[in-house]
This record gives C-alpha cells, structure tokens and sequence, in this order.
C-alpha cells in the first residue's frame, strides 16, 4: 500500500508537469545545519544575510511544518538545446545564465505545487505545504536524500537522467510516505566543473567561496566589485553556467520540453551596447517576467559595462563613456572601469 501512494503521487506529479519525483521523511539532519554554520562562520555568505540560521530553522523541516511527516521533492527539467557556454566566443553580447532565459521559475513551480498539494489535501486529508525556493529549506540536501540526484563538486544537484539542469520544489505532507533510496555520489575522479570556474570560486570540491562565484557577483552582490574579478567576468551578465555546462553528466540530458522554461529569443545573446542604454522602465519592461528583474536596473547595468569592458571592442568605448555621468554610482563606476578598458583596446 505504501508503494502504492508513492506511484499515485509520483504519476499525479508527472501529470502536472514534473520530470522527478522523489520522497523524503522530514526528519533534519544535523550535517546540515553543521555545513551551514561553517559556510556562515566564514563569511562565505556574502550580501546574502537571508541564509543567517540564528533561529535554527534552515536545516530542520518541522521548524517550518511541525506536523510534516514526508518531503515530497519535485525536479523540473530546464536542460538548454544547445551549449550554453558557446555565447562567450560572441564577446560583443550578453551571457544570461539558461535558467533565466524563460519565465521565472518560481512563478511556474509554485502553481504547480499548489496544485498537487490541493489534491493531495482533498484525497487523502492531508495537510501540506509547498515551497520554491521562497523559505529557509535546504533544498539540495533534500533532494540527495530522496534520490533526485546527488550535490556535486560544485555544490550543485546533479542528476543521472537530466544532467545539472533542475529546478526543484518541495511538498511537506502529513502523510506518511516511506522514503526513497539516497542518490549516491557519482562524480568519481572528475573535476572538470572545478577547472571551468573563471573566478576560481571553487578552490576545493564540495566547496564553493560565493563571495567570488560570478552568479553571486551578477545577481546577489549590491555593490561594486573588486576589478580583478570584474576582469575574469567575460561577458556574463547575470549568471553564469560554467559549472553546470562543464558536467560530463549532461550529455545524458535533454532540452525541456516546458514552455515557459524555453528561452525568449531576445535574452539568449542580447546586444551589450542596446542593454546598457536601459533605463528603469525600460529596464523593467524588457525583463518582465523574468527572474533578471529581480536584480534592478542599476545593478544590471552594472553587469553590462563590466562585460562591455571585456569586450575588447572599441566601438563600445562611447556606449561606456556616456555612462559615465550615470545618475547611479554603481553605474558610473562600472563604466569608469570599462572606459579605461577599452581605451586601450587595440580595435579602439
């Protein structure tokens, strides 16, 4: 009977439009809460003050649902079509990282949770309740314990059937589902993830330094960067997929088939000089819908001149100068620094 549930839930999930399912008991793990507290003791956190533990609730599934009994882990599969790492040979345009090309995911997840979560109240009176993303759940751990896939070395979910490329979410149920097998580590010897990091922002497997990962530079971090890793930055301008696209597990992976995970046509190589002259409405409209808008104009822009700087191009040397005089001081600097750049571009 306890299979049963599993097989019912598993297939409703699949119906409503998840690649993977895999169940969880909502027990914590002290390992958590102990990685954790070494990732904040140094600093690693960055501008991301939201992953303090003071309350102990990060790591401890009954802090945020004292009656949970199982994790439902949910995967969508958002594997691009083609190498997402291609774009940096196109020095002149914008690398917006795959999970950002579509509509938010968060938006798409939660709907979908609800959903399942609905059904499941309604059949078997179970109370629940659903996360994407949106509260202090340690996600990747879950989803290890409940076979979805395994953390790799570059601390991201890596799974056998789609590769890196998985949103998850999460149902905590009162019902009481027996738990799948663990997904087992399958990196092996392979480092490959390590060495395709631009910033080095994984000096060691297992360990990531935030505070020098592109995705945090790009979208977390709210000041100016520090202009050797400005210099290391390519042209990426929110997000970067290096790590992921570097796992030999992808060639197992194949492009979602969710329509709005697929990426808007505008945001797979966008011209570096037509972003930069965005203001914040123009910002906002352009980015509608997608996760992008979340950073704001400023911080955006601020990306786009880094990236311009790197370039090498010096028909971009005017784009960069009339930022300049920026109404933002995160904007002038940047391009203050991309100007500077570019004045000794060979092509100036």
């Amino acid at each position: 009977m306890a299979e049963d549930l599993k097989q019912i839930i598993r297939a409703r999930a699949t119906e409503l439009g998840f690649d993977a399912v895999g169940f969880s008991v909502a027990d914590a793990d002290p390992n958590d809460a102990k990685a954790l507290s070494r990732f904040l003791a140094d600093g690693r956190q960055g501008d991301m003050a939201w992953l303090d533990n003071a309350d102990g609730r990060r790591g401890d599934p009954k802090a945020l649902m004292p009656d949970a009994r199982s994790i439902i882990v949910l995967g969508a599969n958002y594997g691009p079509d083609k190498n997402p790492l291609e774009i940096h040979q196109r020095r002149t345009r914008g690398a917006i990282s795959v999970y950002a090309q579509g509509r938010d995911y968060h938006d798409v997840l939660k709907k979908r949770c609800k959903k399942l979560g609905r059904w499941l109240a309604e059949t078997y009176g179970a109370s629940i309740k659903v996360f994407v993303d949106t509260a202090p759940v340690m996600e990747k751990p879950l989803a290890q314990r409940a076979g979805v896939g395994w953390q790799g070395k570059h601390t991201n979910l890596v799974s056998r059937a789609f590769g890196s490329w998985l949103f998850l979410a999460e149902v905590f149920t009162s019902l009481d589902i027996a738990p799948d097998r663990p997904e087992p580590d399958h990196c092996g010897g392979c480092d490959r993830c390590l060495k395709a990091c631009p910033t080095d922002a994984l000096s060691e497997p297992y360990q990531i330094d935030p505070r020098q990962c592109v995705s945090y530079l790009t979208i977390e971090h709210s000041g100016d960067i520090a202009p050797n890793l400005m210099a290391r930055m390519g042209n990426r301008i929110y997000g970067c997929d290096d790590c992921l696209g570097a796992c030999p597990w992808n060639k197992f992976q194949t492009p979602t088939k969710i329509e709005p995970f697929l990426p808007r046509d505008e945001l797979t190589a966008p011209r570096l000089a037509d972003l930069a002259r965005l203001d914040d409405a123009g910002f906002r409209k352009f980015f509608s819908g997608s996760p992008v808008k979340r950073t704001g104009r400023d911080r955006f822009v601020r990306n786009v001149l880094i990236a311009i700087g790197n370039s090498g191009d010096g028909e971009l040397l005017r784009v960069a100068q009339t930022l300049e005089s920026d109404a933002s001081p995160l904007v002038r600097g940047a391009a203050a620094w991309a100007a500077q750049r570019l004045e000794r571009a060979p092509d100036k």
